[in-house]
Formats: C-alpha cells, sequence, structure tokens
C-alpha cells in the first residue's frame, strides 16, 4: 500500500510537472503556418521577431537579438523613464507644459500643429507620444529626462540592446549613420515589465499600459484580427523598417515584437498583419 501510495505521488508530480510543457510543445507545434508563410516571403524581405507568453515562454522567433532600427517603438523605453523619474518625484506628470516654436518636429503626431504658448499637462504629452506617436512630444522628453538616463535605465533592465541614440526626425544624424535600435527580444521584455508592474509603480504600469491600448495605428497587427480584442502596442515606421510590438489578449494573451525590412512600407503593414492574424489564431484556441 504504502508503494502504491508513493507511485501515486510520483505520477501526480510528474503531471503537474508536464503539462505545461505539453501546452508549450503544443503551441511550438502550431508554428508550421507561420514558417511556411515566412518562407514565401521574398528573399530580399527581412523580418526579425519574437512570440512568447506573458511570462516569457518563447514559442517562436527569428532573428530576436538583432539590433533594428527601432523608429517609433524606441518611444515605449522613453515612456518607462518618465514613469521612473515620476516614482521619483522628479516629474511631475500635472505640471503644465507650454509648448514653444522650438519645440516643434515634423512627421508622426499633432502638437507641432498646434499654437505657440499651448499649454497641456506633461500627461497630456505623453499620452500623446503614444498613441499619436507624436514626434514633438517625444523631443520633449528627451531634453526632459536626458537621452543618458534613458540608456542608463536600459542597461540597469538588462535590456542594453535598446539604445536612443538621436531625437525624432534627425535627419542629419541618420546620415552618418547614427540611429536608435531595439531588438523583438529585449523590447517583449520590456512590455512584460510594463504589463507585470515591474517598472515604475502598479499605477503608473497600468497608465503605461492605457496609453499603449489606445494607439491610433491600426494597419499592423491590430489589422487583421477581430476589433473586440484588445491590443496594447506601439507601432514604429521609417522609409527603411516598420515595426509593431505589444500584447494581444487572445484567449491565451501573448507578446509579439515584429521589424520587417527590405519591402516597401504599405507590403511590410500587410506582413505584419498577417504575422499577427496567424499568431491570433494559434492563441485564440480554447483550451
Amino acid at each position: 500500500m504504502p508503494e502504491t501510495l508513493f507511485l501515486m505521488r510520483q505520477l501526480i508530480f510528474l503531471c503537474f510537472m508536464l503539462f505545461p510543457f505539453v501546452g508549450i510543445a503544443q503551441k511550438q507545434d502550431s508554428f508550421s503556418s507561420l514558417e511556411t508563410y515566412l518562407a514565401q516571403l521574398s528573399p530580399t524581405t527581412i523580418v526579425n521577431l519574437q512570440v512568447e507568453s506573458l511570462t516569457g515562454e518563447i514559442y517562436f522567433c527569428k532573428g530576436p537579438a538583432e539590433s533594428v532600427p527601432s523608429a517609433s517603438i524606441i518611444k515605449i523605453p522613453i515612456l518607462v523613464e518618465l514613469m521612473e523619474q515620476v516614482k521619483a518625484g522628479k516629474v511631475n506628470l500635472d505640471e503644465t507644459y507650454t509648448l514653444v516654436a522650438a519645440d516643434k518636429t515634423g512627421g508622426s503626431g499633432v502638437m507641432a500643429s498646434y499654437p505657440d504658448g499651448q499649454q497641456m499637462s506633461l500627461k497630456e504629452v505623453a499620452r500623446l507620444m503614444m498613441i499619436a506617436s507624436d514626434n514633438t512630444a517625444t523631443n520633449i522628453f528627451i531634453r526632459k529626462l536626458g537621452r543618458e538616463k534613458i540608456n542608463d535605465r536600459m542597461k540597469l533592465l538588462g535590456l542594453a540592446s535598446l539604445q536612443l541614440n538621436r531625437v525624432m526626425m534627425d535627419t542629419a544624424a541618420v546620415s552618418r549613420g547614427i540611429d536608435n535600435y531595439v531588438t523583438a527580444r529585449d523590447i517583449n521584455a520590456l512590455l512584460r515589465l510594463i504589463y507585470g508592474h515591474k517598472v515604475a509603480t502598479p499605477n503608473l504600469c497600468e497608465q503605461m499600459m492605457e496609453f499603449l491600448f489606445e494607439n491610433r495605428d491600426t494597419v499592423t497587427l491590430p489589422r487583421l484580427i477581430p476589433k473586440t480584442i484588445k491590443i496594447a502596442h506601439k507601432t514604429g515606421g521609417l522609409t527603411y523598417v516598420r515595426g509593431d510590438a505589444g500584447i494581444v489578449f487572445a484567449a491565451t494573451p501573448f507578446v509579439i515584437s515584429v521589424f520587417v525590412r527590405g519591402t516597401p512600407e504599405k507590403n511590410a503593414e500587410k506582413i505584419i498583419g498577417e504575422i499577427g492574424k496567424i499568431c491570433f489564431k494559434i492563441f485564440n484556441k480554447k483550451n
């Protein structure tokens, strides 16, 4: 009898140990459709991506540790440093900011069209940086927070590949080979830290999530996913890269970062949309 009980306990233990890995294996096996899709893309199209769970189990990756130009996805690290400085009492989100002509920057966003002297809270400036990918807002925060402080924060978090090396729309810097960089692996990790309340404070992490949910750019990851599905994400685009990084709240939520190069912007958007759809179908299956 004692031997039988011992064997039963061992069996139960093995079940608890194995079931999670069975689930992971099943999901990994499901990614053959994604492999097939990627294989039929043009040889000149470069895709970097990583797909993982909210706890960091990697289900699929392709060049996840390769540094790629970040475009506006670098705004996630900037937002994190902002919230860390809010936590430290160095910045107050309720503070009023007065826009001046020298602040205004081209490219994406709405603040460049605001009249000089326009006043708004720093919270609203941060919101516009994320939901409208506002370059004027972003450069305001780069100056206010400090580029080195932002990079030091990423190093402290173990995410040194997330590098802010220039302000937005600095074409002169780009022509000299200076750009902002991320990896799919590390931007996923940063998203998981935000979701898990592991940076700044829980309330500030929730604020960051709200901004990510409000993203107005929906032509990439959300493109072919039902509108009822919540997606917290940040997009980015330049003439030489299109990217999207976020958390998709399917039946089983997942974290995904995708960067596409070597193809026209509109095609890159379609590719990211197809990748998002394939992953959504895998993770939205009821267990």
